[in-house]
């Protein structure tokens, strides 16, 4: 039994320094895609938000639509980017988050739910008359470690903010 602890613990050792290097990178990597894509598809794209900007959350529902088509365009794909390089890793994070938060009340929460079961059904990528946040719920859990602990070292977060000392 000891030994098979100490194999655990060797390879526990062994796993620690890389995960500070290259845990976050893939999610890094997959909410820039997908952010970047959404920013690149608003950007090429009409600006619907004209049509959701009631179902908006305060402040949001009374900045004009051409404002915060432009804002949401250039934050997904400012923050997209910034993200895949690990650049303000943190301020992007958490601004993508509240982007999301918008995203969420204005598309994806369902019109009207009369019970917890009802909402429930709302977690789900097909919206059949029940919302369908589940997506952008999922994004916004992955983007929650970047906010707490930054873009891990493989970043130029690390390389610029790095304090004396630190490795």
């Amino acid at each position: 039994m000891s030994a098979l602890i100490n194999l655990g613990n060797r390879i526990i050792d062994k796993l620690d320094p890389a995960g500070a290097w290259i845990a976050l990178l893939p999610i890094r990597v997959l909410m820039a895609w997908e952010y970047g894509r959404a920013g690149l598809m608003k950007y090429n794209g009409t600006n619907w938000f004209a049509n959701v900007q009631e179902n908006f959350p305060f402040p949001f529902n009374v900045i004009p639509v051409e404002i915060s088509w432009f804002l949401a365009t250039w934050a997904e794909i400012l923050g997209g980017l910034c993200l895949l390089l690990g650049l303000f890793t943190r301020f992007w994070a958490f601004s993508l988050i509240v982007l999301t938060i918008v995203a969420i009340a204005g598309v994806h929460w369902p019109a009207q739910w009369n019970s917890l079961a009802e909402l429930w059904q709302g977690y789900s990528i097909t919206d059949n008359g029940f919302g369908n946040y589940r997506i952008p719920l999922l994004f916004m859990a992955m983007l929650l470690p970047l906010v707490f602990v930054g873009g891990g070292k493989l970043s130029l977060d690390h390389i610029l903010f790095q304090k004396p000392g630190r490795r």
